[in-house]
């Protein structure tokens, strides 16, 4: 869906770098595939300004830290109607006011179910290079992709990176024949972890619309229901990680994300002008709101710039978990976050199937991205 023909400079040129995509996947080299990495080849070294060495703060003076919420055991915390529910919504609203970014522990799901389905994830990039060939292609139409880098690097210098994003949930006929059949325990470990993970997205997403004061269900039909998403990020030890990213800074295009990134750190998040590290806590999620969110609050949940880094010593793996609204779903804000006189709407109504279009028309930059939707009121 277009709206008076807005995207249609962008889109050419989406479409332009989507045939440029679809030639390069014919040759597609994966960072999995080689067994160590001795130097940085060129095409992974940005320049010097776009290096995330020359971009850290390094003031030893700040101590800010990404908040850790108990979620008391997860799903049962739904049902407990005493001060600890209202308190740990409160905890979840604060969190994401202010950073956008948040972890929870004690979440009720199953470490065993985390880590096996890891361990099938890491089997998977381990795969011999002829094994994974059937599933590289950087055509973001097919229901299972492998590649490497990401989608919007324009062809230029690449992100160390390899990773798979497929539809996860539900384990439809569809979403299920597009997965791998190797290897074996791929495809039972990732729906035993699924089925925990969106159950713990259900309750974060009850506890937020309890937070903001709205109905308890109020993001449990539409604005969660399309197909849930998972990308699967591995970043292979890097011989020089002072010239080379993981991932470009971005915001995610969905309503909520939830990241298991076991012990190794490398995602960064925008904070105050820096970008701060979200250092691992065993055993625990990262949960970020989505530009849905954003947008259905009115601003006061924000959709934060996250980016990732390399290291030089160890593999880092990281899950991250989609939740968005069907491509039929009306976005808009929430009536009851709205007041023409003091918080006037700042987007208009629109299908997510639009947002979508000019997520990808804007290579993912948030501002360009919102652009086209907002009310523009002040």
């Amino acid at each position: 869906m277009r709206r008076g023909g807005q995207y249609s400079q962008g889109n050419n040129s989406h479409l332009k770098k989507r045939r440029q995509q679809l030639h390069w996947s014919s040759d597609m080299e994966l960072l999995s595939n080689a067994p160590a990495h001795a130097t940085v080849p060129d095409r992974y070294v940005f320049p010097p300004e776009k290096r995330a060495a020359m971009q850290l703060d390094h003031d030893p003076a700040c101590k800010v830290a990404f908040p850790v919420i108990d979620l008391h055991g997860g799903r049962a915390l739904l049902s407990d109607n005493g001060q600890r529910r209202s308190q740990v919504a409160s905890e979840i609203i604060a969190a994401g006011k202010e950073f956008g970014f948040f972890q929870v522990v004690n979440h009720g799901v199953g470490d065993d179910a985390v880590q096996e389905f890891r361990a099938a994830a890491a089997a998977l990039f381990a795969l011999p290079a002829e094994e994974k060939l059937p599933y590289c292609s950087y055509d973001m139409s097919k229901r299972f992709r492998l590649a490497t880098s990401t989608s919007y690097d324009g062809g230029e210098t690449r992100y160390w990176r390899d990773y798979v994003k497929f539809s996860c949930y539900p384990a439809s006929h569809d979403n299920v024949r597009s997965w791998p059949s190797k290897p074996v325990e791929f495809a039972p470990r990732l729906v035993e972890y699924c089925e925990a993970v969106q159950e713990l997205a259900q309750t974060l997403l009850g506890l937020v619309a309890e937070g903001l004061g709205l109905d308890a269900g109020f993001f449990a039909d539409e604005y969660s229901s399309g197909d849930t998403n998972m990308s699967i990020n591995y970043y292979p030890p890097c011989p020089d990680p002072t010239v080379t990213m993981g991932l470009p800074a971005h915001c995610d295009r969905y309503l909520l994300t939830l990241l298991s990134q076991a012990d190794v750190a490398g995602l960064q998040a925008r904070y105050g002008g820096r970008w701060l590290l979200v250092c691992p806590v065993p055993g625990a999620f990262v949960v970020n709101f989505g530009h849905q969110m954003e947008i259905i609050t009115n601003g006061l949940l924000a959709c934060v710039e996250h980016r990732a880094v390399t290291n030089s010593s160890a593999v880092r793996m990281s899950v991250a978990t989609h939740v968005q609204p069907t491509d039929g779903c009306l976005i808009k804000p929430a009536p009851e976050l709205v007041d023409e006189a003091t918080h006037p709407a700042k987007y208009r109504e629109f299908l997510f199937s639009e947002f979508l279009e000019a997520y990808d028309a804007a290579d993912a930059g948030r501002e360009d991205a919102l652009e086209p939707f907002k009310t523009h009121h002040d």
